[in-house]
């Protein structure tokens, strides 16, 4: 059985490399070549400008070229993984992904080049000779010490970073582990021994960068294959293993682990024993990061020492020493200043950033890629996760700012707040968008009532609105419940010390609750014990009531349940009254990669008549301009400019018409199809006097099936990231999300809610 699964696992990664195209990379295009004249502009004779430009001036290539966001991942294949020297083909599987990892997490364009060369400075001349071509270099899966000279000698000769990976990238998350682990042990750095296995380039790297940190060069104990390296040794040396040589008449690991407070092997299986872990110091600290075995398995560490702290290169173990935490970011950093070299100060930037953000509150979107892992800072989460979006902002800044300050950077960046907040808009693609919403929200302090409070989402979210926002939430559920699962996250907050909690089971104000409600609907069938029964019950009602008395601004419902089931009660206790309130229409944001597209309505009314229409249409102009944006609406149908006497036609007629009885300070036009809303040359070709020009960004359907579909193909099927439904028409009293929402989807709607109601309706 154990050979069966071993073999499906082996296809299953040979069927991923293989199709449905071969590799795991492919060049696109940026610029449109759909006729003669982007021909022209694209290769000769246009190509020539770029060219005169550049060669009149170098650093414009960042400007006409791919240059300033381009990588090489370079090797000859002579240490790849656990492979060994496998060569250079054979190697390049893993430098595509190596690629891959850089787009993945920083947008990082790169190449891929392997190359067959033993020899290191023949190795390091043909490196040298790509800068024109490349940003930076990352050097990867060379073998040690071949490894140290051509970084070395790239370094000296280049003027763009050259990162030997396999070097500083281990160095600095193990670093930045070691950061963590000597804060829970209360130690540190130039206090602590550390025993080493592995005179390699990865291990060589971890202890120079732990001696930057701090470790004294006497307390470090360094061993390999020939056991200690000590002066005087000749097997088995190289210089760099030479600088750790101690002297000393110890010859072996058994000799010198004594005492120890970090062992950290970069070398082979088995190799740390629990006898050994015994003679360590108190609260041991154990980086057993060989691969696929680690020097020492965790849970034979666990039985003789309960209270060591450990790391392996293991995802399936806590603390997976991982250098995609590293390195992205870094030459994110790196490029965007312009750096001529990534230094130490840039290392130990990363080394600061990555270890701050494993003690942060653990972000919505990391837990979510990890669903079932405690990620609370502590013995087992000393590291962030590699998916957790905060790295780029959080890490790239780091080693922005260090190049700056360091004078690496041919492109400083003055505003280091603003850099670190479009790094996280091209994470949290929402983040731009939102920002005009943010900043009016924080014109005032609201109320928010979070209906589902025990949800995770919306604590995550809740804790998130402390942090970013002056809204003050408040959350519906059970005391017990919401302090176990926020202990349980990692989150700070606390019910009655950062937020209000409403606990149904009981509250002081439940008389008044029900009451207030049965007011509201003793003539609509509801008694006095139902009423008890729903304010003990329902959550959404007593949301919606506590708006009602004003102990809350605006109420968000919906992440389980049905859409129109929470709208029944909103309605019930917000319409009507005074101002008239009813739901007009929902209005969702798509936020697509060429931009925004507003869909309404796509959840209120089935089958609007075409008053509900011309009502949902306003309403979202008001709406859209929230975001900056200038609403240009189309009315879309079945039916093109009246070819159809279909039933959404005439009512998209009908529509227009009521809209064109008044002044309009917006664009909108109809009946037409979805492509001719979206794509001006085909409107053009059917109605070339329509009333306004470019693609709609507001699209508003006949009924909600179409809205709706809409919406759903545009989240499943093109990458569209959502923000609302907002329920227009409820004087941003109440949202109501759908059960897909995300925390940070819930962080969006906060804003939303918490902007002054007078800036829309």
């Amino acid at each position: 059985m154990a050979d069966e699964r071993k073999e499906s696992q082996k296809q299953s990664a040979l069927d991923y490399h293989k199709y449905p195209k071969p590799g795991k990379l492919e060049i696109r295009a940026t610029k449109p070549l759909a006729n003669g004249r982007d021909l022209a502009r694209a290769y000769s004779p246009g190509v020539a400008e770029a060219c005169l430009e550049i060669k009149e001036d170098a650093a414009t290539a960042r400007d006409y070229t791919s240059r300033g966001n381009l990588v090489a991942v370079v090797s000859n294949g002579s240490a790849v993984l656990g492979l060994g020297n496998i060569g250079a083909l054979a190697s390049k599987p893993v430098m595509e992904g190596k690629a891959v990892l850089f787009k993945k997490f920083a947008n990082i364009d790169c190449f891929d080049i392997e190359l067959d060369e033993k020899d290191p400075e023949k190795l390091a001349d043909i490196v040298c000779a790509l800068e024109p071509t490349f940003g930076a270099i990352n050097l990867e899966d060379i073998k040690s010490p071949d490894c140290f000279v051509v970084e070395k000698l790239c370094r000296e000769r280049m003027n763009i970073p050259v990162f030997h990976d396999d070097q500083h990238g281990t160095a600095i998350v193990v670093s930045a582990a070691a950061t963590n682990a000597l804060r829970l042990c209360d130690k540190k750095f130039e206090d602590i021994k550390v025993v080493s296995t592995g005179g390699g380039a990865a291990g060589i790297a971890c202890l120079n960068m732990l001696l930057k940190l701090g470790v004294k060069r006497e307390n470090v104990w360094l061993c390999d294959i020939a056991g200690l390296v000590y002066e005087g040794r000749t097997e088995e040396m190289t210089e760099q293993k030479a600088d750790y040589a101690q002297a000393t008449d110890l010859r072996t690991l058994d000799d010198v682990i004594e005492g120890a407070d970090l062992f950290l092997g970069l070398s082979g299986p088995g190799v740390l024993k629990q006898d050994h872990v015994k003679k360590m110091a108190d609260k041991p600290i154990i980086f057993a990061l060989a691969n696929p075995t680690p020097e020492i398995l965790p849970d034979l560490v666990r039985e003789v020492s309960p209270d060591a702290i450990i790391a392996t290169g293991r995802s399936d173990f806590p603390n997976q020493v991982n250098n995609v935490l590293c390195f992205p970011f870094i030459f994110r950093g790196a490029l965007d200043v312009g750096a001529t070299d990534i230094n130490d100060a840039m290392k130990i930037g990363c080394v600061e950033g990555i270890a701050a953000l494993a003690r942060a509150t653990t972000s919505a979107e990391a837990a979510a890629a990890y669903r079932g892992e405690e990620m609370l800072f502590g013995p087992d989460y000393l590291i962030p996760k590699p998916f957790d979006p905060r790295l780029m902002g959080v890490v790239a800044s780091a080693v922005a700012k260090a190049a700056c300050e360091s004078g690496v950077a041919t492109r400083p960046i003055e505003d280091l707040d603003a850099y670190k907040e479009g790094l996280d808009a091209s994470v949290f693609k929402s983040a731009m968008i939102m920002r005009p919403v943010f900043e009016a929200a924080a014109t005032q302090s609201r109320r928010i009532v979070f209906t589902e409070g025990e949800s995770e989402r919306v604590m995550r979210a809740a804790n998130a609105m402390l942090e970013e926002t002056t809204d003050k939430p408040i959350l519906i559920g059970r005391p017990r419940v919401i302090e176990a699962r926020a202990e349980k996250l990692g989150l700070s907050i606390k019910p009655g010390v950062d937020f209000e909690l409403v606990n149904p089971e009981k509250d002081k104000r439940y008389r008044a609750y029900w009451q207030t409600y049965h007011k509201l609907m003793a003539r609509k069938g509801v008694t006095p014990d139902l009423a008890k029964a729903i304010m003990r019950t329902n959550t959404t009602a007593i949301g919606a009531v506590m708006v009602h008395r004003d102990e809350a601004d605006s109420l968000i419902c919906g992440t389980f349940g049905q859409y129109l089931w929470h709208l029944n009660y909103v309605s019930q206790v917000l319409g009507g009254g005074d101002e008239a309130l009813h739901p007009v229409g929902a209005l969702s944001l798509m936020i697509l990669e060429d931009g925004p597209l507003f869909i309404a309505d796509t959840h209120v009314h089935a089958a609007p008549s075409a008053e509900q229409i011309s009502e949902t249409v306003c309403a979202a102009a008001r709406h859209v301009r929230r975001f900056g944006v200038e609403p240009k609406i189309a009315l879309c149908s079945n039916s093109q400019f009246g070819n159809l006497d279909s039933a959404s036609g005439r009512r998209m007629r009908e529509t227009l018409a009521i809209l064109d009885g008044a002044e309009r300070d917006f664009a909108y036009e109809g009946e037409m199809h979805a492509d001719a809303a979206l794509d001006e040359t085909v409107r053009a070709r059917l109605f070339p006097d329509a009333r306004f020009e470019g693609a709609a960004n507001v699209l508003v359907f006949a009924n909600t099936d179409g809205a709706s579909g809409v919406r759903n193909i545009l989240k499943m099927k093109a990458g569209g990231l959502e923000v609302g439904p907002i329920l227009m028409g409820m004087g941003n009293k109440a949202h109501i999300v759908t059960p897909s929402i995300t925390a940070r989807g819930l962080l969006n709607m906060s804003a939303i809610a918490g902007t002054p109601v007078a800036t829309y309706g």
